[in-house]
């Protein structure tokens, strides 16, 4: 028993970078996870990996301007990914295209665009750090935004919790005469999903932030009945994956975001093989 103690705590006791790794990931865990929830129970995860590749571009754009300065990546990938989400909602209403075609065919055209933009101006490194990050070299100021975003996401999910749990079970009744409040918490949902995935794209890289966000989200509704419930486990998946993950990649030596993801899809795939047919209507028992 203390041999396999060792073995689970000896690279977070002896190295610093684990130790960040570890805490990065723990607070991504718990900011993503709820992010991720709500938008499988609104029919929106295709908005979020939308999101994750339209932050490329912006990132990119910053990583060149300001090299791997924080300030510049983050705010870059911010401005792009609202204005992907931006552009598509307006292309959803102006032509025949629902949200979720719009939402592809821009986040296409931002990963070419980043992906064109880091091979004509900078290197396959660079590259390969934006869509794959390193969980492993994150530093004390993008645990300090992880913390951040973070804290606004519990915040905001606290104070619009009842009202977010009606608009995406029923979004027609608080459309009736409250069509500002749904517009309010379409939007505010958007900007945190977008924030969340720029807190995430340093450590997972743009590819595979938002695992984090939808695997362990998709495995607790085939697994729980209700919302408290699929929130309490999506966040349980998404931290053990985080210390799992962050353990293969330290013992085998493989990168550290896609062991995480492949933890949590391992997860995944282990709720489908138990409960092939869902957990029911998760939807109707939050209210």
């Amino acid at each position: 028993m203390s041999a396999l103690l060792d073995l689970v705590i000896g690279p977070f006791a002896e190295f610093d970078f684990m130790r960040h790794a570890l805490v990065g990931s723990l607070a991504l865990s718990l900011g993503c996870t709820p992010v991720g929830v709500f938008l499988l129970l609104r029919r929106m995860s295709l908005m979020g990996d939308s999101l994750s590749h339209a932050v490329l571009p912006g990132a990119a754009v910053g990583y060149l301007i300001g090299g791997l300065s924080l300030p510049w990546m983050a705010g870059g990938g911010m401005i792009a990914g609202l204005l992907v989400a931006l552009l598509a909602g307006l292309s959803s209403r102006r032509t025949r295209l629902d949200e979720g075609a719009s939402f592809a065919g821009f986040y296409l055209l931002a990963l070419a665009g980043g992906v064109v933009i880091v091979s004509k101006w900078g290197n396959s490194v660079d590259l390969m750090n934006l869509l794959f990050g390193s969980v492993l070299a994150v530093d004390d100021p993008s645990l300090i935004l992880v913390a951040a975003i973070t804290t606004v996401t519990l915040l905001w999910f606290g104070w619009h919790y009842r009202g977010l749990v009606l608009d995406s079970a029923d979004p027609t009744f608080l459309g009736q005469g409250q069509g500002r409040s749904v517009m309010r918490y379409h939007l505010g949902f958007t900007v945190l999903t977008v924030m969340n995935l720029v807190s995430g794209f340093q450590a997972m890289g743009t590819l595979m932030a938002v695992g984090l966000m939808m695997l362990p989200a998709a495995t607790a509704r085939l697994v729980s009945r209700t919302l408290p419930g699929m929130l309490l486990t999506a966040w349980l998946v998404a931290s053990a994956s985080s210390v799992i993950g962050l353990l293969i990649s330290y013992y085998l030596a493989c990168p550290s975001g896609p062991a995480i993801v492949l933890t949590a899809g391992v997860a995944y795939l282990g709720a489908l093989l138990v409960s092939p047919g869902g957990a029911g209507t998760a939807k109707a028992s939050a209210l």
